[in-house]
């Protein structure tokens, strides 16, 4: 971490990350897929339920994240009893954090769908789609904390493993479940919600089990354990912002589809692009993955010449993948929609969405980027600022107001210049963090 060539290390650390995310990109893709073959309500209701998802996954993330900084930042430091502290009681608020969206689950499942839609089948699929993945969400919170302890100390290679399992165990339960093949019961929208909770779990024991037998530099034990408010906070400090930031695109989502309702296959088209550009983006997220270690670890060991050459390096790789996703989506939109069995309306509303939105990937590589590099400083408010001024006072209105002309191409424009802000933002803090702390790191030394 503090001594390899820094490109090399940056692409040893996120590569399998980077992977294993397209994998699990690849089995969100086929997972809707799939349920597009029931028919089109269900894969309605698979998309109403991405707010109240991405909502759990940004609690589950973010509280990772903030674990991962500081655990890499006291790692870098040498001090291992504090490490070992630090995710044992990263591990207990994970557990706690699932609770509460069980119950949620459980109570706030068709309410949720009630106010998004009058289809009663939708309701119907959504509700049983949503207590499932929920009410077993377990599977999450215990494969996101033990990546993330993995990730901490170097081991990517592990994650991408346990990532990638959970993702092909999911790809192959899928259609067997949903349509009952090989002899078990044909379960339909149910099937894919038991198909994915499985794949969870099986991600989460292989990322418990490789962190107690490969990962050396942490010993983590709950004898005795009681709860360091101090660790927690300081875990929180870094992961609020982040839960935040996540969150308020679950904000955005749910508010998008109730401004798109009034449009025919526009909340289907929605949902079918956020699977597709999850492609484009979850390999930049792992490319985030590997260098926030990175970057905390030489921020600790006050290394700052391989902080800056690792943002640089990270910020390039980002917008290479981005481009790549413009020229697919602006080339191919078509071909994209046809893989979920679209019907006319859904290709005559969807291929000028997706070319119209994926103009916004132009600037989102560098932004995403830059907003793990606060984090990984300490800095994640200024993610959350930025978040919260993209995404609800400037893409929402936006599109609210775009709506109002009745159609519906205008209101996927509210995508490119909430990123166009994003930017501008994005770069203002950047120079603010580099003038306040990047500019000061191996001072005191």
């Amino acid at each position: 971490m503090g001594v390899m060539p820094v490109n090399q290390l940056l692409l040893s650390m996120s590569l399998p990350m980077m992977i294993s995310m397209l994998v699990q990109a690849l089995y969100n893709i086929v997972d809707s897929i799939f349920v597009s073959n029931i028919n089109e309500e269900a894969l309605q209701a698979v998309s109403l339920a991405f707010p109240l998802q991405s909502l759990m996954f940004a609690v589950a993330i973010g509280t990772a994240v903030g674990l991962n900084a500081f655990l890499s930042k006291t790692l870098g430091e040498k001090d291992f009893e504090k490490a070992n502290k630090i995710a044992a009681n990263g591990i207990f608020i994970e557990y706690m954090s699932y609770i509460v969206f069980a119950l949620i689950g459980i109570f706030a499942s068709a309410p949720f769908y009630a106010s998004q839609t009058q289809i009663q089948s939708v309701r119907e699929y959504g509700v049983t789609y949503l207590t499932i993945c929920c009410v077993c969400s377990f599977g999450v919170f215990t494969q996101v904390a033990f990546e993330r302890l993995l990730q901490s100390t170097g081991k990517t290679v592990l994650a991408m493993i346990t990532q990638g399992t959970g993702a092909i165990t999911n790809l192959i339960l899928d259609p067997i479940l949903i349509f009952g093949l090989l002899g078990a019961p044909k379960m339909g929208i149910a099937g894919a919600a038991v198909a994915t909770v499985l794949g969870q779990m099986v991600s989460g024991v292989m990322a418990v089990v490789f962190n107690l037998k490969y990962n050396k530099e942490l010993h983590i034990s709950f004898k005795g354990f009681r709860p360091d408010t101090a660790l927690i906070g300081n875990i929180y400090r870094v992961g609020v912002p982040s839960i935040v930031m996540q969150a308020i695109g679950s904000v955005m989502t749910y508010g998008m589809n109730l401004i798109l309702a009034s449009f025919e296959s526009a909340q289907t088209v929605f949902g079918v692009y956020f699977k597709l550009q999850s492609f484009i983006f979850m390999p930049v997220f792992g490319l985030n993955n590997g260098m926030v270690p990175i970057i905390a670890y030489n921020y600790g060991a006050q290394k700052k010449d391989r902080v800056i050459k690792t943002i640089k390096c990270s910020v390039g790789y980002a917008v290479g993948i981005m481009l790549f996703g413009i020229l697919m989506m602006e080339v191919f939109p078509a071909q994209l929609l046809g893989f979920f069995n679209a019907g006319e309306s859904l290709l005559r509303t969807g291929v000028p969405a997706l070319r119209i939105i994926c103009l916004s990937f132009a600037f989102a590589g560098y932004c995403i980027v830059v907003g793990s590099v606060f984090q990984a400083l300490g800095n994640g408010v200024y993610s959350m600022i930025i978040s919260i001024a993209r995404q609800l006072f400037v893409l929402l209105p936006v599109a609210y107001l775009f709506s109002l002309s009745g159609n519906v191409d205008l209101v996927w424009w509210s995508f490119p210049i909430a990123e166009i802000v994003s930017v501008a933002m994005s770069t203002y803090f950047l120079l603010k963090i580099n003038r306040d702390i990047i500019s000061h790191i191996g001072e005191q030394r």
